[in-house]
């Protein structure tokens, strides 16, 4: 396990945690809100600074909330995928992939 400092620009905080790996640019980590609550955080930056002890690196991690996380949105993913656009079908807004033809109403 390796213990990284996740310094978080979404809640001006700063914790230890320990990850199997070192995650990497824009990649999307799961954290634990303040209250209790998980939410999607994407990864800014990584950097590497000298410890104060012998020849090790520490690596350290600059996070920022996924947009569209924390609307209270009620659950779903926080970004898209891309190729994906929003339409209105009147009962509610929903995704269909770019180019993807729709039923013929009648």
């Amino acid at each position: 396990m390796i213990e990284i400092e996740v310094q978080n620009e979404t809640h001006q905080t700063q914790s230890r945690i320990r990850f199997a790996a070192v995650p990497r640019i824009g990649e999307g980590i799961r954290l634990r809100e303040p209250d209790g609550m998980w939410a999607s955080y994407d990864v800014l930056d990584v950097w590497y600074q000298k410890a104060e002890f012998g020849d090790v690196w520490m690596p350290y991690l600059h996070v920022r909330m996924t947009p569209g996380e924390g609307s209270g949105g009620g659950g779903g993913g926080g970004s898209r995928e891309p190729g994906f656009e929003d339409y209105d079908t009147g009962y509610g807004h929903g995704a269909v992939h770019a180019g993807e033809l729709e039923p013929f109403k009648i």
